[in-house]
């Protein structure tokens, strides 16, 4: 019987990551699951079951070096060789650039953007001797175009592309068969908006439209097994990436009038509420935010960079719709 494929996800307790750790035991695969301890992690494990999978939970901070390896240790000395390593884990602040405070601007490198390298650190550690695997960086369209109120994410997510396209080619020199690519993702549904950091005056929301995480789920495991290095999700994206490349005056402009209000609902935050910047939160959030009336359900469209003229011709049409008058939707 051949043996179940082995999957690492980073930031597996919620969101994103949880539906990704899902998706790939739906396929029968053996899934380690990396989040820092709590609740979250044991609902994720078991719902990996549920789906056919086999789980592995491993309890750990992902701004530790140490750590990733010793947790990448313990998954292949259960499952076996690992064959894709999603990074997903992730921490934010929502706050103007000026009211962040030089240690909340820290951890967020730490975990989004430094737990991102240490991730591949340890995959490719195993990886590259065996000549074979894929890691997968769950990327944004905020890596292509920095938007207001989110200084620290924005920056650590534009760091990943700059960090994955340097080990793209290294890879590509030394005739490696080892892949990694990125999947570049829009406004989605998950928990952070209730449990992130926030400065700002209302509760944090997603900019319209926002896309379920099952959707960018699938995309990611698409992306595990394609052979294309990098995949734009969702229309939101490409928009995003031809406005910041042709137009960058004109982006700044609308998301300076724009993207301020759009992140904001009309419900006043409580300061005094935990977040998760430092800290675990102990209850379970799940894959879903608080705006699953409002999200779109389904498989999202991808746009796979860099293959085609066929590819770059559906990017560029979809991103020139409306692209010249606004950067997001208002619905």
């Amino acid at each position: 019987m051949a043996r179940r494929q082995v999957v690492v996800v980073t930031g597996a307790s919620a969101g994103v990551g949880r539906a990704t750790a899902v998706e790939f035991a739906k396929r029968g695969c053996a899934v380690g699951l990396i989040a820092r301890e709590g609740n979250g992690l044991r609902a994720a494990a078991k719902e990996v079951a549920n789906a056919g999978g086999a789980p592995l939970e491993v309890p750990l901070d992902v701004s530790k070096a140490d750590k990733v390896d010793l947790g990448a240790r313990q998954i292949e000395n259960e499952f076996g060789p690992i064959d894709v390593w999603v990074n997903d884990a992730m921490v934010t602040v929502f706050s103007p650039f000026r009211s962040i405070q030089p240690e909340e601007f820290r951890r967020v490198t730490d975990v989004t953007y430094l737990g991102c390298v240490y991730g591949t650190m340890a995959a490719l550690k195993r990886m590259v001797p065996r000549d074979h695997g894929t890691v997968v960086q769950v990327g944004s369209a905020l890596a292509f175009q920095g938007i207001p109120l989110q200084a620290a994410y924005c920056g650590a997510k534009h760091a990943i592309r700059g960090f994955t396209e340097s080990v793209r080619a290294e890879l590509f020199h030394d005739g490696s068969h080892v892949r990694i690519t990125e999947v570049h993702l829009p406004a989605m549904n998950t928990p952070q908006f209730r449990w992130c950091r926030s400065h700002l005056p209302n509760r944090a929301q997603p900019v319209p439209p926002i896309y379920q995480p099952e959707g960018a789920a699938q995309a990611i495991v698409q992306a595990a097994h394609d052979k294309r290095q990098e995949f734009l999700l969702g229309l939101p994206t490409v928009k995003a990436v031809l406005g910041a490349r042709f137009a960058p005056w004109l982006m700044t402009k609308i998301t300076a009038q724009r993207a301020w209000d759009q992140q904001m609902t009309n419900e006043a935050e409580d300061p005094s509420r935990p977040d998760n910047l430092f800290t675990g939160l102990p209850r379970d959030r799940g894959a879903h935010g608080a705006f699953d009336d409002r999200a779109r359900r389904g498989k999202v469209e991808s746009w796979p960079r860099g293959t085609t003229w066929r590819n770059f011709a559906l990017s560029a049409v979809a991103g020139t719709l409306g692209f010249g008058v606004k950067l997001v939707d208002g619905r």
